[in-house]
C-alpha cells in the first residue's frame, strides 16, 4: 500500500521533470476535446459529396450544442441532438429529420479534423468535418469586407452611370444580412438620400409572394394545386371552353394558361379586382392552354382574387397576416397611397430623351398580386432569410420547408435562348424563374412599374440572396448589380456586365427606331369621311372605351387616361401619338351604310387587332328618350308591341321570340344578334312616332303605331 507521503513526493518530482522539459506535459482533457467553433466538411455518398456546414459551441451549463447547415437542401440552422464527445469519439444527430441521421466519428490528434460514419435510415457513408482556425475566420471576415466594400462603389458608380436617381440593395449570407445600403436620392429635386429603410415599388416581385399564399392555403387543406379554379370560383371563365374548366390554381402562378398579356386590359384602367376577372371571358387566346410559357399578369390577379374568395377576406389581407407580420415586415404596404403619405418612400422617376423627369405613382390596387407591394431592401432581406432557410425565419416556421421548395422547382419551360452563354434555359417555379447561372442554381425574378424597377436573386445551393430596388423606370442597373455582386460573391472570374447589357440595350433602341423607319405609309391619302364622322365612344367588352373627338382640325384620343391627338396615316388608318403605347394604328371601319361604326387597334401583339364597337350616345340610352317609342304599332294586320323593360327597349311581334333593341343612331335601332335587321321610327309633323320600317336582308316593311 502506498503512504499519501510518497504520492505527494512523485508528484512533485514529476512537476519538476515537466518544468525542466524532461517529461512532455499530457495534453488535457479539455484542449483534445474542444469542439468550439465552425466545421465545415461533406458526406461521401454514391451520387457525390454533400457537403455540410456545423458550428459547436457550449452553452451555460457546460453541455455541448451545435446546429448544422445543409446548402444544397438549403438547410440551414438544423438543430443537433444527444451530442457525446468521450475522449476522441464524438457522436451526434440530427433533430427533427426522418431516419434518425447520425454523425460517429473520431477527433484527430491535433484536435483539427473529424472523420468517421454518418449513418441514415439504416445506410452508412463515410464523412470528413475540418475546423476552420481563427486565422482563417479572419481572413474571411477581411475578405468579404473587401467585397462588400467593392459591390458599394460598382453600386453608386452604375448609379451614376444609367443616370438612376436612387437605389438601394441588401445581400444575405445564410440567414444573416451582411448589407444593407442606400445610394443616391429618393427625392431627387430636394435631395433626400435613399436609406436601407426607403420604400420603393417591387413590382413582379411580388408575385412570389401571391404563389406562396396559395402554398400556405394548400398546405392548410383549403386550397389544392391541381383541383380546378372552377371548383373554388365558379364564375371563372376564359373564351377557351377547355381552359375555363381544366385552369389549376398552378396553371394561374405559372403562365401557361394560353393568353398573351393583355395588359392594356388594366394598365391605366379604373376596374375593381372583380371587373377584371369578370372581363377574363372576352379576352381571345393566343396558345393552346398548357402548351407555351406566356408572361400573364391577369392570371396572377385571379390568383390573389382566389385567395381572397376562399379565406372570405382579401388577397392583401392574407399576405399581410400569414407573412410580412411573420417576417416583420411591419412597414411594407400594398398601395401607392400608403407609398404617398410614408415618411421614408422613394419618388418615381423616367427618362425622357436625355432628362431624368419624375412622374406620378401608377396605382394598380385591382391588380395587387400581380405587382403592387412596396417594401424597403431591409424588410426584404427578411423575406431572402425565410426563402433561404427551408421557410424559417427568426426560429419560426412561416411556411413548410417541402412547399417553400415546390415554389423553386421548374414548374412551366419557358422555350426561348438563354440570355447569355452563362445562363442556363430557364423554367418558370410558382412566382420565380429558374435557370442556372455560371454552373449555380439562381431563382430570381425582376418587377417593373412605372417610375421603379426591381431584382430578387436568390442562389439558395450557396446560402447567398440579393435585392436591389431602384427608382427609374426600364434601368437595368438592378440586373447589373445583382450579376456583379453574385460574381464577386461567388469568387467567379468577373464579367463586364455593364458593357453587355448597355449593347444590348442600344441594339434593342436601334431596332426599334429602325422598326418605325420601315413602317408602310401611302402617301397622298385621305380619309373617306369627314374628321367629325370618326368621332364618338368605341368599347370593347374587356378592353373598355375609346374616346375620339375632333379638337379644331384634328381628332384626338383617349383611353384608359391616356389622350393624345391621332396623327392621319393613310385611307382610314390614324396613328395614337402616344409613348407609352409605341404609338399604335387606329384603323376605322364603316358598315354597309357607310356609317364609321367599329375601330380596331392592335394592342397586343400575338393576337389580332382588338376591335372596339361603336356606341351610340349617352342620350340614347336615357329612360325619356326610349319610352316615346314604346306603344303598339300595326304591320299587315298583326300587332307588333315595342315595350321598356328596365333599362331596354323590346320588340315582340307574334309568333316569333322577343327581340332587344339597341340604340344605333336617333330614332334607328339594331336587333340584337340579328346582323342587317335594323328598326327605322318616323315622326309626325309635331315630333310624335307614327310609324316603325323595319329593314331587313329580303325587304322593308312599315307598321303604323296605334293612337
Amino acid at each position: 500500500m502506498i503512504r499519501s507521503k510518497n504520492v505527494r513526493f512523485w508528484l512533485w518530482i514529476a512537476l519538476w521533470l515537466v518544468c525542466a522539459g524532461w517529461l512532455a506535459a499530457p495534453v488535457s482533457l479539455q484542449a483534445q476535446t474542444d469542439l468550439s467553433g465552425d466545421w465545415n466538411g461533406a458526406i461521401q455518398l454514391p451520387a457525390g459529396q454533400l457537403k455540410v456546414h456545423i458550428t459547436f459551441h457550449k452553452n451555460s451549463s457546460g453541455a455541448w450544442s451545435g446546429d448544422i447547415d445543409i446548402p444544397v437542401q438549403m438547410a440551414r440552422d438544423l438543430p443537433l441532438v444527444d451530442i457525446q464527445l468521450q475522449n476522441r469519439r464524438l457522436v451526434f444527430k440530427i433533430a427533427g429529420v426522418p431516419g434518425e441521421p447520425t454523425f460517429d466519428g473520431e477527433i484527430s490528434e491535433d484536435g483539427q479534423a473529424i472523420q468517421g460514419q454518418f449513418t441514415q435510415h439504416g445506410q452508412t457513408f463515410l464523412f470528413h468535418l475540418k475546423r476552420k482556425s481563427g486565422e482563417q475566420l479572419r481572413a474571411e471576415t477581411a475578405t468579404l469586407e473587401q467585397k462588400l466594400q467593392l459591390i458599394a462603389a460598382f453600386v453608386d458608380s452604375m448609379r451614376r452611370a444609367w443616370e438612376v436617381p436612387g437605389v438601394a440593395m441588401a445581400i444575405v449570407k445564410g440567414n444573416e444580412v451582411i448589407f444593407a445600403r442606400g445610394f443616391g436620392y429618393r427625392d431627387l429635386e430636394a435631395k433626400k438620400p435613399v436609406t436601407e429603410n426607403t420604400l420603393f415599388a417591387i413590382g413582379s416581385c411580388t408575385k412570389a409572394f401571391t404563389a406562396l399564399a396559395i402554398g400556405l392555403l394548400v398546405d392548410e387543406g383549403r386550397l389544392d394545386w391541381e383541383t380546378p379554379v372552377r371548383t373554388y370560383l365558379p364564375t371563372f371563365e376564359l373564351q377557351d371552353r377547355f381552359a375555363s374548366e381544366r385552369m389549376t390554381p398552378r396553371d394561374l402562378v405559372t403562365h401557361r394558361s394560353g393568353l398573351p398579356r393583355h395588359d392594356f386590359v388594366w394598365y391605366g384602367a379604373d376596374l375593381s379586382r372583380r371587373e377584371l376577372f369578370e372581363r377574363l371571358r372576352y379576352l381571345p387566346p393566343s396558345k393552346d392552354f398548357r402548351t407555351d410559357f406566356q408572361y400573364q399578369n391577369l392570371m396572377f390577379m385571379t390568383a390573389g382574387y382566389l385567395v381572397g374568395q376562399v379565406t372570405g377576406s382579401t388577397w392583401e389581407a392574407f399576405v399581410r397576416q400569414r407573412l410580412l407580420e411573420s417576417l416583420d415586415m411591419r412597414y411594407t404596404n400594398f398601395s401607392v397611397k400608403a407609398l404617398k403619405t410614408a415618411p421614408d418612400a422613394a419618388l418615381a422617376y423616367r427618362k425622357m430623351g436625355d432628362r431624368v423627369t419624375r412622374i406620378p405613382y401608377r396605382n394598380i390596387d385591382a391588380m395587387g398580386p400581380a405587382g403592387s407591394i412596396n417594401s424597403s431592401v431591409n424588410e426584404m432581406a427578411h423575406w431572402i432569410i425565410m426563402q433561404l432557410n427551408r421557410g424559417k425565419f427568426r426560429g419560426r416556421q412561416i411556411v413548410s420547408a417541402n412547399r417553400l421548395q415546390e415554389t423553386h422547382l421548374p414548374q412551366m419551360v419557358i422555350t426561348k435562348p438563354a440570355d447569355f452563354p452563362e445562363m442556363s434555359e430557364s423554367a418558370y417555379g410558382l412566382g420565380w424563374f429558374v435557370q442556372t447561372y455560371r454552373g449555380h442554381k439562381r431563382v430570381s425574378h425582376g418587377g417593373s412599374i412605372d417610375g421603379f424597377k426591381a431584382m430578387v436573386n436568390l442562389l439558395p445551393n450557396d446560402g447567398l440572396g440579393m435585392v436591389v430596388l431602384a427608382n427609374l423606370s426600364g434601368t437595368p442597373l438592378p440586373t447589373i448589380v445583382s450579376l456583379y455582386a453574385t460574381d464577386l460573391l461567388l469568387d467567379l472570374a468577373p464579367i463586364d456586365w455593364h458593357q453587355r447589357i448597355k449593347a444590348r440595350t442600344e441594339q434593342a433602341k436601334a431596332a426599334k427606331q429602325q422598326k418605325l423607319k420601315d413602317e408602310e405609309r401611302k402617301a397622298g391619302t385621305r380619309p373617306s369621311h369627314a374628321l367629325s364622322d370618326y368621332a364618338g365612344e368605341y368599347e370593347h367588352p374587356a378592353y373598355g372605351l375609346i374616346r375620339i373627338w375632333l379638337h379644331g382640325k384634328q381628332l384626338q384620343a383617349s383611353f384608359h387616361g391616356f389622350e393624345a391627338p391621332l396623327e392621319h396615316w393613310h385611307y382610314d388608318v390614324f396613328r395614337f401619338l402616344v409613348e407609352d403605347f409605341d404609338h399604335p394604328k387606329v384603323t376605322f371601319f364603316s358598315n354597309e351604310n357607310g356609317d364609321v361604326d367599329r375601330l380596331a387597334v392592335k394592342l397586343e401583339p400575338l393576337v389580332d387587332a382588338i376591335e372596339f364597337r361603336r356606341r351610340p350616345p349617352e342620350e340614347l340610352h336615357s329612360l325619356s328618350y326610349l319610352r316615346q317609342f314604346e306603344g303598339d304599332y300595326v304591320l299587315s294586320g298583326a300587332l307588333v308591341t315595342v315595350k321598356l323593360k328596365g333599362q331596354r327597349l323590346t320588340l315582340t311581334i307574334p309568333g316569333q321570340p322577343e327581340y332587344t333593341l339597341e340604340p344605333y343612331k336617333p330614332n334607328r335601332f339594331n336587333l340584337k344578334g340579328l346582323s342587317g335587321y335594323r328598326a327605322v321610327f318616323e315622326k309626325g309633323k309635331k315630333g310624335e312616332i307614327t310609324a316603325v320600317k323595319f329593314l331587313q336582308p329580303n325587304g322593308v316593311f312599315r307598321a303604323v303605331k296605334k293612337k
